[in-house]
């Protein structure tokens, strides 16, 4: 029996425990030292800065995982993940660890039947064709959110998921943080009546950057990593620093994404609708206004607001102006959940963690009621990455599925839409149409540099 046959016995094996209740993410101390057939072989694909600061350290914390291999477009940060792979396994397993593999092409990576799933780190722009593809080469998936690009890339890329029939994990990690948890089980449970209203705060994104053209860096790939956007001159502030792991430039260009409506905002909202029952539609109606830089680089929007209403009346309003986090209002109550203040966007090594409170209820006696045995109770995780190796061993869906991370994605770019187009939008969330509005409906998808394109990328 070949490594790939017993990797495929053991998920099986693996499945069978967990509907025992067994748990099937164990530490290496209860199997012994695991071979490497049966451990789960992973590939980091993309490992800039929340690779090596997020994704990564959370798989190298699991002995039935193992990263063996890591690609990116810059040869520098392919080479320094490498050395951030070799350095831990190495102190972690007491010996020389040198089995990373380094690629500069996904497709490349992709190709390895030794690799079993791929955590997925890439530019927002990248997401929803690089997860298309590893699917397609029968890898499961962890992905970054937001899921897409557009609307459309995120309904490719959801259905690519379904038919494929891998496991994929939308990064929306607060689904794992107990205190999300906890308030969107006690708003599903009628802890402040008949949710009426919600309110999402999320952080902004400054004006400026440098567009004054510079050399491409050598061993950088820079057109693969434009991918299916078009052509723009090559400069630092465009893309990602060339020193360090602070924040990119990309992430405040909307060549490569919507800003923190998007960036932020699939989470919030994705907690928003757990909340709120709505993990599988979208508001029906959409409007708002928002600011843009008149000069610089860098054009994500600034300061706004945008509204939205359900098919069940419920409102929603999103704006820079709330605190950071959710807020939802009942006909007896309101609840606020927010992270606890480590995991700031624009924070940096060596800032002080603010001390805030997580979970904030209109009355006390709301935060302490029990949840009783015949009520809801929201699927639970230990960590986000773990409840993904899990799914991968089990084949069970993930507590974040592509379907309703692209739910959350569209949603967020619906709000986008409606900034841009300053009209009051009416949505379909089963056609995911805007009725009566082809001008609205041409910002659905964006036309795609060749041979970057979904045809031309995600052969198999």
């Amino acid at each position: 029996m070949g490594d790939v046959s017993r990797r495929r016995f053991l998920k099986t094996a693996a499945g069978t425990a967990a509907a025992a209740g067994f748990p099937t993410i164990v530490p290496s101390t209860v199997f012994g030292q695991m071979a490497p057939s049966e451990r789960i072989n992973v590939g980091a694909i993309g490992v800039g800065r929340i690779s090596r600061g997020h994704d990564l350290p959370a798989i190298f914390k699991y002995d039935g995982a193992r990263v063996i291999a890591v690609c990116d477009l810059d040869a520098n940060r392919a080479e320094l993940g490498r050395q951030l792979v070799t350095e831990t396994y190495t102190k972690k397993l007491g010996k020389p660890y040198d089995a990373v593999k380094v690629y500069h092409e996904y497709h490349d990576l992709l190709a390895n039947k030794d690799i079993d799933a791929v955590v997925i780190s890439t530019p927002d722009h990248q997401h929803a064709i690089v997860a298309a593809t590893a699917v397609r080469a029968g890898k499961d998936v962890y992905l970054q959110k937001p899921a897409s690009l557009t609307i459309a890339e995120g309904r490719y890329l959801s259905n690519a998921v379904q038919a494929s029939g891998r496991i994929l994990q939308i990064g929306s990690q607060q689904r794992s943080w107990k205190q999300f948890h906890r308030a969107c089980e006690l708003v599903r449970n009628g802890r402040i009546g008949e949710v009426k209203h919600v309110e999402i705060g999320l952080p902004g994104d400054p004006a400026g950057g440098d567009a004054t053209p510079m050399p491409v860096p050598k061993g950088f790939n820079y057109d693969a990593w434009l991918g299916s956007t078009p052509v723009a001159p090559y400069t630092v502030d465009r893309v990602m620093p060339q020193e360090g792991f602070d924040r990119p430039g990309w992430l405040r260009m909307e060549q490569f994404g919507a800003g923190m409506i998007t960036g932020w905002g699939a989470h919030h909202v994705d907690t928003a609708h757990w909340g709120m029952n709505t993990e599988y539609t979208g508001p029906v109606e959409i409007w708002g206004t928002a600011e843009f830089p008149k000069s610089g680089l860098w054009d994500v929007h600034g300061k706004f607001l945008t509204h939205a209403r359900y098919a069940n009346g419920v409102t929603m309003d999103i704006s820079g102006d709330f605190p950071n986090g959710i807020k939802w209002y009942g006909t007896e109550g309101w609840i606020f959940v927010q992270r606890d203040g480590m995991n700031s966007p624009t924070a940096k090594p060596g800032d002080p963690v603010p001390k805030v409170e997580v979970l904030q209820a209109s009355d006390p006696k709301i935060l302490t009621s029990v949840i009783g045995p015949n009520e809801i109770h929201l699927a639970t995780s230990p960590e986000h990455h773990a409840n993904w190796l899990d799914c991968v061993r089990s084949r069970k869906q993930p507590l974040a599925p592509i379907e309703i991370g692209h739910r959350a994605c569209s949603t967020c770019l619906l709000h986008h839409i409606a900034m841009k187009t300053g009209r009051h939008l009416h949505w379909d969330p089963e056609r995911e149409r805007f009725k009566d509005d082809e001008a609205a409906n041409a910002m659905l998808s964006r036309p795609q540099r060749s041979p970057y394109t979904f045809t031309e990328a995600s052969w198999v």
